[in-house]
């Protein structure tokens, strides 16, 4: 039996996601069904079909990973990320709408500040978790300790606050989880059980003193703040999913996605919203009042994870932009 191809499901459902919703990223619904009548953007347009900084950065992370190798530590992955980071801030396609956040820090990075000083430090945006998919999809990683260390890290690097932090690690997680036939039913149940078993669980080897703030006493202090944010945003998922509205705008439930819990929460609803029907989910996350793109990318990443590269159609996948990048990464770990 051909294989699902669940790396490549999901980092081009990423791609197609954004590509989808940076159309309409900074809209209202009105506005956004005004332009694209009746029903908001129905695929991606253009050849190459233009994504924005979400792809762009995610890659960024899956090609450090690659380039750091197997063995992962702090220490092997900070060069890496750091450079494609800085890489990613003088291209000159870096021209998408970036974030503030990841603009500062990686000018920070780009003049050698240490990283823990480099970064934005009460930084929560989604800049942190919109980039994760590739940490999620480590087919070594199975253990969970060393997953959300790196999914941590590699946020931490642009972006500070202890949410932005435990809601890439949740990303991180749902992505894993959904590649190994997770159920989507029963995702938020694990989700749950996953950020209470880490709520107090601060990884010192990699995120060394970045807790220290003149308001925190611990490190297991300031990862619990995040963390409780996490798990605040899930409650208002499962409230959205007891009585599901597929029609209504899915921000006003969880968030319009501009921090990274939101994001998360947003594009994962959207996802459980059409478990089995990934084009519909991706045109919902797109009509959304918030962050668009970063809503649908993620949306992108799980229904892939999920259903594999047979969730999307040729002609899309074919017109993507960087999609020889995607190709590649997802090939590397279909393998």
């Amino acid at each position: 039996m051909e294989s699902k191809r669940y790396a490549s499901g999901c980092l081009f459902g990423l791609g197609l996601g954004d590509a989808l919703g940076a159309k309409t990223e900074f809209l209202s619904v009105e506005e956004i069904l005004r332009r694209f009548p009746p029903d908001g953007p129905q695929e991606p347009t253009g050849d190459p079909a233009l994504v924005t900084d979400d792809t762009q950065m995610a890659l960024s992370v899956g090609e450090a990973l690659v380039e750091a190798g197997r063995r992962y530590s702090a220490a092997s992955l900070e060069p890496t990320l750091r450079r494609a980071f800085v890489a990613w801030w003088l291209s000159p396609d870096n021209n998408r709408a970036p974030g503030r956040t990841c603009l500062s820090a990686c000018a920070n990075l780009a003049a050698g500040r240490p990283w823990y000083q480099a970064t934005v430090a009460e930084s929560k945006g989604c800049g942190a978790n919109m980039r994760v998919a590739p940490v999620g999809l480590l087919p070594l990683e199975r253990d969970s300790s060393i997953r959300g260390a790196i999914a941590q890290f590699q946020a931490a690097l642009t972006h500070g606050h202890p949410t932005a932090l435990a809601a890439s690690d949740l990303t991180a997680y749902a992505i894993a989880d959904l590649a190994a036939d997770g159920t989507p039913e029963e995702l938020p149940l694990r989700l749950r059980a996953y950020a209470l078993s880490q709520r107090t669980v601060y990884h010192s080897d990699w995120l060394g003193p970045l807790w220290k703030r003149p308001d925190t006493d611990t490190p297991e202090e300031f990862i619990s703040r995040g963390w409780d944010e996490c798990l605040s945003v899930l409650d208002r998922l499962d409230a959205a999913l007891a009585e599901p509205k597929r029609d209504r705008d899915p921000c006003e439930a969880t968030g319009e996605g501009w921090v990274a819990e939101e994001a998360f929460a947003t594009g994962l609803l959207c996802f459980l919203l059409f478990p089995e029907e990934p084009l519909a989910a991706l045109r919902r996350a797109a009509v959304t009042s918030g962050d668009s793109d970063s809503i649908a990318c993620l949306t992108g990443a799980f229904a892939g994870a999920y259903l594999g590269m047979a969730a999307w159609p040729k002609d899309w996948t074919s017109r993507i932009e960087y999609r020889d990048r995607l190709a590649a990464l997802g090939e590397l770990w279909d393998e």
